[in-house]
């Protein structure tokens, strides 16, 4: 069976959230279905996009594993983001996790070297 996602994050004010999702995936968006909404292919046919949706926003909360989290989070460290919090669990994975403007959470997680 074939999975396609779409992961979507509502934000208040859509030109610095869209700033802001740039710097976070170190790329421009993939596509723009409309004037205030823009979607980021992250892997083949799984998609991360923001919307403007005032009053709709800071619930969203995303992880997506990566295979060198170092990696990425020093690219994002890079482009002016800093994480909001960082974990370490029992099994040797970890979790960094960026909020937006808007409160919305993303993370990036991967296992420990």
């Amino acid at each position: 069976m074939a999975v396609d996602l779409f992961a979507g994050i509502p934000v208040n004010d859509y030109a610095p959230a869209l700033a802001w999702y740039e710097r976070l995936f170190g790329a421009a968006p993939a596509f723009f279905p409309h004037d205030t909404e823009a979607v980021w292919e992250l892997a083949e046919h799984r998609y991360v996009y923001i919307v403007e949706r005032p009053g709709q926003t800071g619930s969203a909360l995303h992880t997506v594993l990566v295979d060198d989290l170092d990696t990425r989070v020093a690219g994002i460290a890079a482009r002016g983001l800093t994480p909001v919090r960082r974990e370490t669990f029992a099994e040797g994975m970890r979790k960094i996790t960026y909020q937006d403007p808007d409160g919305n959470e993303f993370a990036f997680g991967g296992l420990s070297d």
